[in-house]
């Protein structure tokens, strides 16, 4: 990958990691992004739908059908926000909890495994760099709008 552009190391690093929780999660019969979905929802208190897509990163329509489809699979069940009445929590259930314990299970198979083989300082390095590459965007920094007006 030495020759490589930056972003093409992240989409190919990236799309590898995908698709194996993927390959991962089909054998218990669900995704990733459902394995994602079970592991930012608070297991005790329940999390507010609207802070969900922001926490996981997926627009509304992604994550809307997602939240559907865990509902159906007896996953999650959805009850009023006591503290606002037009809000939706979204709680695990028993089988959503048991879900979730494997998806955490998962992650923290692949993050042993990635720390077993490579140093402190190069993940620092890694952890580093992503957090420049992403304030650079959230700043607007790497593409101003003001360089590409067409004239």
């Amino acid at each position: 990958m030495k020759d490589k552009t930056i972003d093409y190391i992240l989409r190919t690093t990236w799309l590898a990691v995908n698709k194996m929780y993927n390959e991962e999660a089909s054998q218990f019969g669900t995704t990733m992004a459902t394995g994602f979905a079970l592991l930012s929802i608070d297991p005790e208190k329940g999390t507010p739908s609207t802070s969900l897509g922001p926490k996981m990163g997926m627009e509304a329509t992604s994550l809307s059908r997602t939240l559907k489809t865990m509902e159906a699979n007896g996953l999650i069940e959805r009850k009023p926000n006591p503290e606002d009445g037009r809000g939706v929590l979204i709680f695990l259930t028993d089988f959503g909890r048991e879900k979730r314990a494997l998806s955490k299970e998962k992650v923290l198979t692949f993050n042993e495994t990635i720390k077993a083989n490579v140093s402190e300082e190069e993940l620092a390095n890694f952890t580093k760099v992503a957090e420049v590459i992403n304030n650079m965007i959230s700043n607007k920094q790497i593409y101003n709008k003001k360089e590409h007006i067409l004239k």
